[in-house]
């Protein structure tokens, strides 16, 4: 079966900017994560609000769900479910959400014992980062694993992604401003960094396996492109300026 070259390069081909802020958010809205759903709906995690919007086609705000706390990730579950991570130092939650009818209703609601900022799943395997480790559960929350842990300084471990074939994980490391690619056993089989990319904060995987790394400083941020393995640059990064 033929499948898209996951190291095509992606090329900007424009940019607009649209407004989310809804009547009831009392603070500037910060952008935590998106996802993009099948039907093109999307779902926005508003940390500084704590809240979860929802975005028809034309990116319109449809409806919203009111966390308990900040929302700090966010996965895609099945073609109309999310999980988001909801954390505070205190809380330490997975909020699954199903779209219905362009309204959000809570599924099911996790508690953790650890810190949960990074969330990604794949095939029925959930992956969450806690600051310097990163643990492996089932979708109904029992704990599979630690699959990986670096105490060396505070923040190791802080977002996630796994790759199309659930065969990598790619790891932000934002103390020493670098990207793990794991294999399936938590075993490192990469390291990527660069001096010119500078505070890593996040990683998105595409279905067709391309690797975008995100991170900057306030007010300028960027997108850049790594190969599949994660150990090199494909193209140049896509800056913007603004909240993240």
């Amino acid at each position: 079966m033929w499948q898209e070259d996951p190291n095509k390069v992606f090329t900007v081909r424009g940019k607009s900017v649209q407004n989310v802020k809804i009547s009831s958010d009392s603070k500037e809205c910060s952008i935590a994560a998106i996802c993009v759903l099948p039907d093109r709906q999307v779902l926005v995690a508003d940390n500084n609000n704590e809240n979860i919007k929802l975005l028809d086609q034309q990116y319109q705000v449809v409806s919203h769900w009111n966390a308990t706390t900040w929302p700090w990730a966010m996965c895609q579950i099945s073609a109309s479910e999310v999980a988001v991570t909801l954390e505070n130092g205190y809380i330490h939650e997975v909020q699954f959400i199903k779209v219905n009818n362009r309204q959000l209703v809570t599924v099911k609601n996790l508690k953790l014992r650890h810190t949960c900022n990074g969330i990604a799943c794949h095939e029925g395997d959930l992956y969450i980062t806690a600051d310097t480790a990163l643990f492996k559960y089932t979708l109904n929350g029992k704990q599979v694993s630690k699959m990986y842990e670096d105490t060396s300084d505070s923040y190791t471990v802080l977002k996630c992604a796994v790759s199309p074939t659930g065969d990598k994980l790619y790891i932000i490391n934002l103390s020493h401003n670098k990207l793990l690619i794991l294999a399936r056993d938590g075993s490192v089989l990469a390291t990527f960094t660069d001096p010119a990319l500078k505070a890593l904060h996040g990683v998105h995987v595409t279905p067709a396996g391309q690797v975008l790394v995100c991170g900057g400083l306030y007010p300028t941020f960027y997108i850049t492109q790594l190969d599949s393995e994660g150990r090199r640059k494909t193209g140049h990064s896509c800056y913007a300026e603004g909240w993240n």
